[in-house]
């Protein structure tokens, strides 16, 4: 059985890091992906999927959830190691009950916890605008995108907290710590 963690967090909040370290540093055993990385690969491909993805992303917007479920059941289903780190996802109260219904008819998939890397506002947008990395790492954007995150929050984090799946971990700290605190809390459910 493939045992899911769920990494959400704001737009500089470190998660996508934190968890490539923690695959990093479990390579036998943890494989990472990031929803990101998964739709920025798509559209790069220069398939009509990916001009449809680039069309929304590059404006801070939600890609379709049928594309983003598709693509991410489709990286689980293929994981070559059976713990598996998925980083910003969900996005929407749409894209986490598409993907529960998706979880419920799965024999060989767990979602084991839902990890949130909580930072406040300001820490985030110092973040983003200070690694401006693309397109995306704008003001506008980046306020278009906060947005995003915060508007279904309240509901991602009842959802789950409902189902005794959200942890929380202060993504405030030095990356060591966040990363340290992240790993044991992973080793600790598998």
């Amino acid at each position: 059985m493939k045992k899911l963690f769920l990494i959400i967090g704001a737009p500089g909040s470190g998660k996508t890091t934190d968890a490539e370290i923690i695959a990093k540093n479990n390579a036998q055993t943890i494989v990472h992906y990031s929803t990101g990385d998964l739709l920025r690969a798509e559209s790069a491909s220069g398939s009509e999927r990916g001009k449809l993805i680039e069309s929304f992303t590059s404006k801070g917007n939600l890609v379709p959830l049928e594309i983003v479920v598709e693509t991410i059941v489709s990286a689980i289903s293929n994981a070559p190691k059976d713990i598996i780190l998925i980083d910003g996802y969900p996005r929407s109260i749409e894209q986490m009950e598409a993907f529960d219904c998706v979880l419920q008819k799965q024999t060989d998939i767990e979602l084991t916890s839902v990890i949130e890397v909580e930072v406040g506002e300001d820490v985030a947008r110092e973040r983003v605008l200070g690694r401006a990395r693309g397109a995306d790492d704008n003001v506008e954007v980046f306020n278009n995108r906060m947005k995003v995150f915060l508007e279904p929050l309240t509901s991602i984090r009842k959802f789950y907290t409902d189902k005794n799946l959200l942890h929380k971990i202060n993504g405030e700290r030095g990356i060591d710590e966040i990363v340290a605190d992240m790993q044991s809390f992973i080793q600790s459910k598998i």
